[in-house]
């Protein structure tokens, strides 16, 4: 039996992690990406450099995680199924365009994005921890479009995707337009008709 009085190594490194992922994000939102250290994430998040180099090889990796960490707890990412592909495709398009309308996401996702383009190993790590898992929930609605007749049966999934999102990535990236609600349901109605049985 353990001493409830002794600090437990594990609630604390838990702890620490926490502090240094919320202070990578708060930095990102604050400074920009380019002003952020290591040095600076450990002293907003009141740790070593080597608490951070530890777990992290790098500023990317931390940042990273960062944004990952907001999904954690998740028990799988799962997109609506209501039975009506277009009306579920159509609340994920509208929440993705309103995060990528938020300046509090936009900055960090940005710079984090510069950052992948830069870093082979970064980007491997983001296509196999975020990237795949999310393009994985989305096939698994379409599917059920697919098996419902919402989609034709013979349509290529990767593509349904990247008709459907890589408008919105252009739009957000060379900020070409607005990123409303419209333009979400726009891209939705757009694909589907491609895509229809």
């Amino acid at each position: 039996m353990t001493d409830p009085r002794k600090p437990n190594p594990a609630r604390r490194s838990e702890r620490s992690r926490r502090a240094i992922l919320d202070a990578a994000r708060e930095l990102i939102s604050e400074l920009g990406y380019a002003k952020v250290s290591i040095e600076s994430i450990a002293a907003r998040a009141g740790v070593g450099k080597q608490t951070i180099y530890r777990w992290w090889p790098s500023k990317g990796a931390v940042i990273f995680d960062s944004f990952l960490a907001l999904s954690e707890g998740e028990e799988g990412m799962r997109l609506p199924d209501t039975g009506d592909l277009e009306a579920d495709l159509k609340t994920v398009m509208r929440a993705t365009v309103a995060e990528f309308a938020d300046p509090a996401f936009e900055a960090p996702i940005r710079a984090l994005n510069m950052e992948i383009i830069g870093d082979p190993d970064l980007a491997a790590l983001y296509r196999d921890k975020l990237a795949r898992p999310v393009d994985e929930a989305k096939k698994a609605r379409l599917r059920s479009g697919q098996q419902a007749g919402q989609l034709a049966a013979d349509a290529d999934l990767d593509l349904v995707l990247e008709v459907l999102y890589a408008p919105l990535h252009q739009r957000w990236l060379h900020r070409s337009g607005p990123l409303t609600q419209e333009y979400a349901d726009a891209l939705v109605e757009a694909t589907l008709r491609a895509f229809s049985p």
